[in-house]
C-alpha cells in the first residue's frame, strides 16, 4: 500500500491497526472504515451490537463524523444481525444485502 506524492517520492499508506485487531473485525463481510466507526463510537466487542439500534448506531456516528458515507449503515444492520444471530446465515453476511 503505497501512494506517489508529488514529490516523486513514495509515502506508505497509514494502517489501523486498532480496527484490524479489533473483535469486531471477526464479523464477515465487514470492512474497515465500518470498524473504525464502530470502535470511535464506544463499541469494541461484538456483543456490544446486541439489542442496538443499526440506524441509531448510524446517527452516533453522524455526530461525530459528519463526511460518514451512508453506505455504512448496511454494514451496521449486517453486524447487528451477526451479533444478535447464533447461526448467522452465510448469505446475508454481505452489507449489499442490508441496502
Amino acid at each position: 500500500m503505497q501512494d506517489q506524492q508529488s514529490n516523486g517520492r513514495v509515502k506508505k499508506k497509514k494502517v489501523d491497526m486498532e480496527a484490524l485487531q479489533s473483535p469486531l473485525n471477526r464479523i464477515p463481510g465487514m470492512d474497515i472504515q465500518s470498524v473504525r466507526d464502530l470502535l470511535d463510537i464506544g463499541l469494541q466487542e461484538v456483543d456490544d451490537l446486541r439489542g442496538r439500534s443499526p440506524e441509531v448506531l448510524f446517527e452516533e456516528v453522524l455526530l461525530l463524523k459528519k463526511e460518514t458515507p451512508p453506505d455504512r449503515l448496511p454494514s451496521f444492520r449486517m453486524a447487528v444481525y451477526f451479533a444478535e444471530t447464533d447461526d448467522p446465515d452465510p448469505a446475508l453476511l454481505e452489507p449489499w444485502k442490508w441496502q
